[in-house]
């Protein structure tokens, strides 16, 4: 990628976490590029919205338990 567009692209992250912040949608910025490229990509932003609300439901539905073994003794 040429030194422009990358910083392009740059611009282009920064507002649209700007955006994503005042809409307090609670997205990281590297979750925000992943589903920016993913739409690049031809994803349908409806869909991935659709998958990204299922996600955040499962999360805060599930318990946050740790049954993984302790390596400590």
């Amino acid at each position: 990628m040429d030194p422009e567009a990358a910083k392009t692209a740059r611009e282009s992250l920064d507002l649209a976490f700007h955006m994503s912040n005042i809409l307090d949608t609670g997205l990281d910025r590297h979750t925000l590029s992943v589903l920016i490229a993913l739409c690049d990509m031809g994803l349908n932003p409806e869909a991935l919205a659709a998958v990204v609300k299922e996600l955040r439901r499962e999360a805060s539905s599930s318990p946050l338990t740790n049954n993984a073994p302790s390596s400590a003794s």
